[in-house]
């Protein structure tokens, strides 16, 4: 029987999904409980295939470009893509801790909302 893939997220409405089961092929010796996923496994397939290629060429862009016959900026887009899917996106990261920065300063009590709005929206 061909296995299929481990889902990480819901299909129907999109949370965090659960092993809950583990079984041997060889002895089917089984585990059960409560297992965590993995970020890899919210990748999807073409995400996943591309991380692969990706990793083969050792991070060179150039090689990746050539393999997918693809431009720099596709390129880059598809591994921006999976950067926040792994959530490992930089940028992304810089944003949520200025939003925390200020959300903290308003707890303080050393910024009003409407100062806080006006900061957010500016980020």
């Amino acid at each position: 029987m061909a296995k299929l893939r481990v889902l990480g997220q819901c299909p129907a409405c999109g949370g965090s999904m659960t092993v809950r089961r583990l079984q041997c092929d060889e002895c089917s010796t089984a585990v059960e409980g409560s297992f965590a996923l993995t970020r890899f496994d919210l990748l999807t397939p073409d995400q996943i295939a591309f991380l692969e290629l990706f990793l083969r060429a050792r991070g060179n862009i150039r090689e990746v470009e050539r393999a997918m016959g693809l431009s720099y900026p596709a390129v880059r887009a598809r591994l921006d893509q999976v950067l926040r899917a792994l959530s490992l996106d930089a940028e992304q990261d810089a944003r949520h801790l200025e939003q925390l920065r200020v959300l903290d300063a308003v707890k303080r009590g050393e910024l009003s909302v409407d100062k806080a709005a006006e900061e957010l929206n500016r980020h």
